[in-house]
């Protein structure tokens, strides 16, 4: 049998035959839980009376917030470290970095491996050619508690790079040229494949930068077949490796080719990581702050060349330079090569190693009407800070902090641009049915309608990252849509039994639980989308919340509406009018789960 690079690791960590749509326990190699994420696994794990599988394969990283700074984020580090050391539990604590980049540079999983974390980026390990899956927290729970998790095999799609790319592009110039292509959900539910020439030239940082933003595109996972380069550094790195490649006859769902033949820098405009254009066309664009970083960005190789072009010379006054390195290893690296000094003296911040600017209360973040560009994977409103935020490579963002306002590396000017008192200038303000009780629930839902007529609405914008610390699903409501513009108030007017219908894409972005919960805290009986981002429906499934794949675009529904869907057949019906629309049916594994009461739920 002919398989893609994901079926054959899902293949040969379930013991089975599979094929896209099959659903299969998966065991998973490493298991590990953010310092955000983690309490709530603990929380889930105890509740629930359950133990840990292995904890040789499990493992705390606390990587959004090393410093501790904010109360509730160091309360959950000690929860996660008290119940680590009851456990035997791994933890890498506050002075290592970023969980996704460890568990690659420390071997806990190699290429053809299997891991899940509560971190929507452990795709990331698509670098290596390992599955990695971003996860909510009852998913996790039952990754620790079983060693395995049950999933359905996505379709693939080969994606071929073509071109040789002009001599100023980086990987993160070519992967902003597949966003540009794929648009926020052009991989949504697949596993991509990247192959070409240029991809199989990157080293592992350029590898990384790759795979770090499949999460932006709505895809499940991008792989780059290892090189011979990367399976020596996982080795070397203590991992046990079965390195799968695609079967030369492997069936795809479809083959896209990207042209990169003469790529110039890109950059990717505030507000949606896809509305890439060249950087030509927003340069001399005036900057206040710049974050270089991330786990998109924050390799060696990216402090490299950030350090080349901030060498001999000084931030722009005015300007702010936040350089934060993805690990610890990397910072000392920086410090023994002499990078440290280099940034220090063109008058960089340099932060602890970690997540840094993508991260509520950590090194990174811009206020209201503040000018950014980062070197990060996400820059929807909210995400990085209240003010813009264009995404660049290290090269871009390195040279913008020196010009004071958007340049290339090649088009740095002799003066930099300056801020001039301007005492009239604009500020930019702040942006502007059945319940869900477990056992013996109804699978017919009627219920008043709210029409959310937005695609990819993603989870910042849904519950904001600046309330991830709560962990009572019945303080969560009041936050829901807070960070959507016209809908703040929907907590004060929705009511229990209420049915939310929505676009394309919904719940894109992290893989924060919350997103889930807030709507079980207000009584939302189903949410009905187009499509869902595919960490957030794993989420609502296995959280009990009911949530249906269904086109109603062309339905002429308007908020109060009512109607009554019939969660085992897909049937939606609009009571006033007696018109039906379809659709898609619970899944058998849905309904399991749904009638339990949550994944957890003592059926």
């Amino acid at each position: 049998m002919s398989l893609t690079i994901i079926e054959k690791i899902i293949a040969g960590h379930s013991g089975r035959e599979v094929s896209p749509g099959d659903i299969v326990d998966v065991a998973i190699d490493a298991r590990i839980a953010r310092d955000f994420g983690g309490a709530n696994v603990v929380k889930n794990i105890e509740e629930h009376g359950l133990g840990v599988d292995d904890p040789a394969k499990t493992f705390f990283t606390f990587d959004c917030n090393p410093g501790g700074s904010d109360q509730k984020y160091a309360a959950n580090q000690q929860i996660c470290r008290t119940f680590a050391r009851a456990r035997g539990i791994g933890v890498y604590d506050v002075d290592r970095g970023i969980g996704t980049h460890l568990a690659i540079d420390e071997g806990l999983v190699g290429p053809g491996g299997t891991l899940v974390s509560t971190d929507s980026h452990a795709n990331i390990l698509g670098a290596i050619g390992a599955f990695g899956q971003g996860m909510g927290d009852q998913d996790i729970a039952w990754a620790w508690a079983n060693g395995a998790v049950w999933f359905k095999v996505p379709p693939s799609v080969r994606i071929v790079v073509e071109g040789t790319p002009g001599p100023a592009a980086t990987p993160k110039d070519l992967v902003l040229q597949c966003l540009r292509h794929f648009g926020a959900s052009g991989l949504l539910g697949v596993a991509g494949e990247y192959h070409g020439n240029v991809i199989d030239g990157l080293s592992l940082d350029g590898r990384v930068t790759m795979a770090s933003m499949a999460t932006e595109m709505g895809g499940i996972i991008t792989f780059l077949p290892p090189s011979d380069d990367v399976i020596e550094h996982c080795r070397a790195a203590g991992a046990l490796s079965t390195p799968a490649y695609a079967d030369g006859d492997a069936s795809y769902t479809g083959e896209v080719t990207i042209d990169v033949d003469g790529l110039r820098p890109l950059v990717a405009r505030p507000g949606h990581p896809d509305d890439v254009v060249e950087v030509s066309e927003v340069a001399g664009r005036k900057i206040d702050s710049v974050f270089i970083g991330s786990c998109t960005n924050g390799r060696y190789e990216d402090m490299v060349a950030a350090a080349g072009i901030l060498r001999g010379r000084s931030v722009a006054p005015g300007v702010v330079l936040k350089i934060v390195p993805a690990t610890d290893r990397i910072w000392q690296l920086c410090l023994e090569e002499g990078l440290v000094d280099v940034f220090k003296k063109a008058g960089a911040l340099l932060g602890n190693a970690g997540c840094a600017g993508c991260a509520a209360g950590q090194l990174g973040q811009n206020g209201p009407g503040e000018v950014t560009v980062s070197t990060g994977n996400r820059n929807y409103p909210g995400k990085q800070g209240k003010g813009e935020v264009y995404l660049a490579s290290p090269a871009t963002a390195a040279a913008s902090a020196i010009a004071g306002e958007i340049v290339t590396a090649e088009a740095i000017p002799d003066k930099p641009a300056v801020f001039m008192p301007d005492p009239d200038a604009a500020r930019a303000g702040e942006a502007g049915g059945a319940s869900v009780a477990s056992g013996g629930r109804p699978t017919t839902v009627r219920g008043r309608v709210w029409v959310v007529d937005h695609d990819n609405v993603d989870t910042d914008m849904i519950y904001h990252n600046r309330h991830l610390a709560v962990t009572d699903i019945a303080e969560m409501g009041q936050y829901t849509f807070g960070n959507l513009g016209g809908w703040e108030d929907f907590p004060k007017n929705v009511e229990p039994g209420d049915i939310l219908v929505t676009g394309s894409n919904f719940g894109c972005g992290s893989s924060r639980q919350q997103a889930v919960d807030c709507f079980a805290s207000l009584g939302v009986s189903l949410v009905i989308a187009k499509s869902f981002g595919a960490i957030y429906e794993r989420n609502a499934i296995n959280a009990g919340m009911p949530i249906m794949v269904g086109d109603l675009s062309e339905s002429g529904l308007s908020n109060g509406d009512e109607i009554e869907v019939d969660l085992s057949t897909g049937e939606i019906t609009h009571l006033a009018s007696g018109k039906t629309f379809g659709g898609r049916p619970f899944s058998d594994v849905q309904m399991q789960i749904y009638q339990r009461g949550g994944l957890l739920a003592v059926g």
